[in-house]
């Protein structure tokens, strides 16, 4: 038992950086208080003890904000970040290293006795608010984005995201996209969400105008150097040049002299 709270406790440290020292975290954090009162509580239910089972989980809930029914499985390094909110039902099985921030729900959709809940498979990562509903699998790797509902299974590697939830698969490497990539490493993070593999809509439409914009610059100028060497003289005076200082204004001095030394306006 000893061995599997230390094991715990050596585990937030790679999920939490707020984490400081083993009494803080022993002390100050109630998902794993309601994880260890979970371990009691299943034992008890298992051995056929329902209602003292359910009488302690009934005390975690009160003392933890955090629902886990005794008869739910939990893996090993299971953690829950902040925690209140969280509800895992009764049919409910996690894997190892599965983390899940607060507001979480694995729940049921119906009333037919057995496996009604979800399965988690190990390293999983469910984000805040995500409910997770019925009798599916969440496969090895999967991630969760926040206040999604998920109803059917996701491959192992998927993330998924929206309501209903919808997985969320990398983009092909076309030549504009990879384009688009070259700016984002350039600033060193992607500070207009023009990531290919970017979910949001708003952000991919932005992408597809930069994209486009990129292949008329190109065309242009291909068109200026075939009209050039045919004796035109057209296109002799050069685009603006862009300057990071234009987009810099709320980065620190030393981000502005990193940004500055990788820059290149010929991208």
């Amino acid at each position: 038992m000893f061995e599997r709270i230390k094991e715990d406790i050596e585990s937030v440290f790679h999920r939490d950086p707020a984490a400081r020292n083993r009494f803080e975290i022993m002390t100050n954090y109630p998902g794993l208080h309601a994880i260890w009162i979970h371990r009691l509580s299943h034992r008890l239910w298992n051995a056929n003890w329902k209602w003292l089972a359910r009488s302690l989980s009934t005390f975690s809930r009160w003392a933890t904000g955090v629902e886990i029914h005794p008869g739910a499985k939990l893996g090993r390094r299971f953690f829950i970040d902040h925690g209140m909110g969280v509800v895992i039902g009764e049919t409910a099985e996690i894997g190892d290293n599965v983390t899940l921030y607060h507001g979480v729900t694995l729940g049921g959709t119906s009333w037919t006795p057995g496996k009604r809940h979800p399965t988690l498979k190990d390293n999983v990562v469910i984000g805040a608010g995500a409910k997770i509903l019925g009798p599916i699998t969440m496969h090895q790797g999967v991630k969760v984005g926040s206040n999604s509902v998920v109803v059917k299974d996701a491959p192992a590697g998927a993330t998924v995201v929206g309501i209903p939830g919808r997985i969320v698969m990398p983009v092909a490497k076309t030549e504009e996209n990879g384009h688009r990539a070259k700016i984002a490493r350039r600033y060193g993070f992607d500070a207009y969400a023009i990531s290919s593999e970017n979910p949001d809509p708003v952000a991919n439409a932005i992408g597809l105008m930069l994209d486009h914009v990129h292949l008329i610059d190109t065309k242009v100028e291909e068109m200026c150097k075939e009209i050039n060497n045919m004796g035109g003289s057209v296109c002799g005076k050069s685009l603006p040049t862009l300057e990071i200082d234009s987009f810099d204004e709320h980065l620190t001095t030393a981000e502005k002299e990193s940004a500055k030394a990788s820059f290149d306006p010929q991208i």
